[in-house]
């Protein structure tokens, strides 16, 4: 499998990236056996990012990632990152909060450190709910995120780029961090590209190519959107429920419904399936680092891969793409 630098930490990670989320659910909920066998199965086919965090099963993910490259003896190599969502009540606390939370990873996973630290809060210019402010990010998160690179349990330091537009740009253009988790799909593309004004989603104002001018490398998440580029409403037994769509409709189901709508790339044969369109979409931009994908059985790890190993799409490709999505201009979220 390709691989490509993840911005200037100079890893070099494939081009495809294991999610070990709630939303498939096989690292959550799957049975022991098969998360070994999916994992056995990833590593041979070259994906070296295994991404997780405690918030996915309430630290199951962690456990069971841990365990498993713990039982394989091929997985020595292979580049672990996880997250911290802090709490609210512990926002008065943020420089005991954080290294309380990787620590409870650390011990999850059986790992003295890894590759990868990531903020996992939305990003705003005030704090609230599970957002936190500018000021914070800054003020307390990055000392506190370096303090623990300097004691050698993290490699390198990373956002979940979600919440204000502004605020994330400015965070990005700071280059405190390394990594940047975007949100980029096929129904949003305004992380990597322009999009129309009356646009149904978030504008996030070409985060990818901001990240990449500070340097910093981009990991892909939300590259199906929740599942629903699937075009299909229906779920695995272990999958979440349908999420909550970050960035696009205003719910799964409306999201489903505007897949639908790209299938002409399918019918034109730029693509097998919406899902293999998806995951070459992504990897037509080369701001692009890692597509990170969770899955719920061996079969869509197979499949995801063999759709990467193709190539990006082509330039018809997405030239038919953006006209398709020029019909969503004017349509409520």
């Amino acid at each position: 499998m390709e691989t490509r630098t993840l911005g200037r930490t100079g890893l070099k990670v494939s081009t495809l990236g294991f999610g070990c989320g709630a939303v498939g659910g096989l690292m959550v909920r799957g049975a022991p056996a098969d998360q070994q066998r999916a994992v056995a199965r990833a590593i041979e086919l070259g994906i070296n990012y295994f991404d997780t965090a405690p918030q996915y099963g309430d630290g199951a993910s962690e456990r069971n990632l841990g365990r498993v490259l713990h039982e394989l003896t091929l997985a020595a190599d292979v580049l672990v990152g996880t997250k911290i969502r802090v709490p609210r009540a512990d926002y008065g606390r943020l420089a005991q909060a954080i290294p309380e939370g990787l620590e409870a990873s650390l011990k999850r996973l059986g790992r003295e450190s890894v590759d990868l630290f990531q903020l996992h809060n939305a990003i705003a210019p005030e704090s609230g709910d599970e957002a936190l402010s500018l000021r914070a990010v800054f003020g307390e998160v990055v000392p506190a995120f370096e303090r623990l690179r300097a004691q050698g349990k993290v490699r390198f330091l990373g956002i979940t780029a979600v919440g204000d537009t502004a605020s994330l740009q400015q965070v990005i253009a700071a280059q405190a961090f390394d990594t940047a988790q975007i949100s980029y799909n096929m129904l949003n593309p305004s992380a990597g590209a322009a999009v129309p004004a009356g646009y149904p989603a978030q504008d996030y104002g070409d985060l990818i190519g901001r990240a990449q001018s500070a340097g910093m490398g981009v990991i892909n998440i939300r590259v199906l959107a929740g599942g629903a580029l699937s075009g299909s409403e229906a779920r695995h037994p272990i999958a979440s429920p349908p999420p909550a769509p970050i960035g696009s409709g205003h719910d799964y189901g409306v999201d489903v419904q505007r897949a639908l709508r790209l299938a002409p790339l399918v019918e034109q044969g730029f693509a097998d399936d919406l899902v293999e369109a998806s995951l070459r979409f992504s990897t037509a931009n080369p701001g692009v680092s890692t597509v990170l994908i969770g899955m719920s059985r061996i079969e869509e790890l197979e499949h995801a891969a063999a759709a990467v190993n193709k190539g990006p799409l082509t330039p018809e490709a997405l030239r038919q793409l953006a006209a398709l999505q020029g019909g969503f201009v004017g349509e409520g979220r």
